[in-house]
């Protein structure tokens, strides 16, 4: 239980290794494409971008599902970090899809909550292939951890920046660049039933935190233990590579 974070040190390397990247695998004007949600990880990997590459070569994507009560947030975003825009509404796009959708098969909750993620994806992909750039994935470790995210949705992209911290660790660095703290600290919520990400999970992302890092084994709470190692378990195609059979 040795494990200590050093913010300074950390967004140091991090912010070399989106440089790095780009140096090593774009052309020297490729731009870092990144959906704007106004949430933490959107809003630090943003800023690690643009202290990676400058301002110029980071565009920013919002995209509402028709009316977002919170987009103002989005919008505070972009402008502190002076990074060009798009506003693209995915709302009719979502419900002409699903619409069609219910021709055939009755929608589950699952493809009405994962649907707008993947639609959101292809829009940023889209908008990528018109900018010559390449897509920011925005997850943390945390949130992979338990499979907190959407396959080829939110969890797809072409770099991560943030999918080797945890939400700790994210917010420490939010912090040390400056970010307005209502961004950085901004409480995560689906957006469908009003309660936030910690709510649904039953457990806080300091408790999950502490033991992805070592700092806890939670032997005093096996029934937590036990619900955050089953997520982790049934999670994890989300992490890996898509299995293929090998001609021999």
């Amino acid at each position: 239980m040795s494990y200590e974070f050093n913010v300074e040190k950390t967004t140091d390397a991090l912010i070399n290794w989106v440089k790095t990247y780009f140096e090593e695998n774009a052309a020297p004007d490729t731009k870092a494409v990144i959906g704007i949600s106004g949430g933490k990880d959107s809003s630090i990997a943003a800023a690690v971008c643009v202290k990676a590459l400058g301002k110029d070569r980071v565009y920013g994507v919002l995209m509402p599902q028709g009316e977002q009560s919170d987009i103002s947030f989005s919008h505070l975003l972009v402008d502190t970090l002076g990074i060009n825009h798009s506003v693209i509404n995915i709302g009719e796009t979502v419900s002409t899809f699903m619409d069609e959708l219910k021709k055939h098969i009755e929608p589950t909750q699952q493809a009405i909550i994962n649907t707008p993620a993947r639609i959101r994806m292809t829009t940023l992909y889209a908008v990528a292939a018109c900018l010559g750039g390449r897509v920011v994935n925005t997850c943390n470790l945390s949130e992979d951890w338990i499979g907190y995210s959407t396959k080829f949705g939110d969890a797809a992209g072409d770099f991560s920046p943030l999918s080797d911290l945890t939400v700790t660790e994210v917010l420490q660095i939010g912090d040390y660049l400056g970010l307005p703290r209502e961004l950085v600290h901004k409480v995560p919520i689906d957006g469908l039933c009003g309660k936030s990400d910690e709510e649904n999970l039953g457990f806080t992302y300091a408790e999950l935190d502490r033991y992805i890092r070592g700092l806890t084994d939670l032997s005093d709470n096996p029934e937590l233990k036990a619900k955050i190692d089953r997520m982790h378990a049934n999670n994890l195609h989300k992490l890996r590579l898509m299995p293929k059979f090998e001609n021999k």
